[in-house]
């Protein structure tokens, strides 16, 4: 198994960045598809990015990448807009991945983006 802690977040104005951290123990990242998800307040966990693929909400401000190693991913959040708070997730899996939640066996705990108007 993998474990995920995230690090990161906090509140940004808007037009801000922000990046976003997850370290990875227990396992290499290598053999891992990991994305980033996002959930704010009623509503359900969305996908931002996997790999080289993006949400449109995000295609052109936010960027996933990853550094083996430190067996970690990042997420670097540009132009950030009050609709981008939420809590905000990496996720990890070995066999699936993709852009739904439910494809995904590893989370990290998530931490909370606030971008103010």
């Amino acid at each position: 198994q993998v474990q995920l802690v995230q690090s990161g977040g906090g509140l940004v104005q808007a037009g801000g960045s922000l990046r976003l951290s997850c370290a990875a123990s227990g396992r290499t990242l290598n053999r891992y598809t990991m994305g980033w998800f996002r959930q704010a307040p009623g509503k359900e966990r969305e996908f931002i990015a996997s790999s080289a693929v993006y949400a449109d909400s995000v295609k052109g401000r936010f960027t996933i990448s990853r550094d083996n190693a430190k067996n970690t991913v990042y997420l670097q959040m540009n132009s950030l807009k009050p609709e981008d708070t939420a809590v905000y997730y990496c996720a990890a899996d070995e066999f699936r991945g993709g852009t739904y939640y439910r494809d995904y066996a590893y989370w990290g705990q998530g931490t909370q983006v606030t971008v103010s108007s």
